[in-house]
């Protein structure tokens, strides 16, 4: 992901990076760490977003066990 400042202050263009296959594509659409080395230090922690080209497939549920576990919100807007 690449962020950029713009001439108006406090305001940023964001630009995540997209990764495909064959399956559909999957990208990180927020990250703190990264917004906060950018100088946007906000309470909010990660967003991923997943397309699946066919159906029957699952993206992005992987197994986290603690200290790096993770609660996982599942939305389908089709199909």
């Amino acid at each position: 992901m690449t962020i950029e400042s713009t001439f108006l202050e406090g305001v940023f263009t964001i630009s995540p990076k997209r990764f495909g296959d064959d399956r559909g594509w999957f990208t990180e659409s927020w990250n703190a760490d990264r917004m906060k080395e950018a100088g946007l230090d906000l309470p909010f922690v990660q967003d991923n977003h997943s397309f699946s080209a066919r159906k029957g497939t699952l993206r992005g549920l992987h197994y986290q066990s603690p200290p790096r576990a993770q609660d996982k919100l599942v939305r389908c807007t089709r199909g």
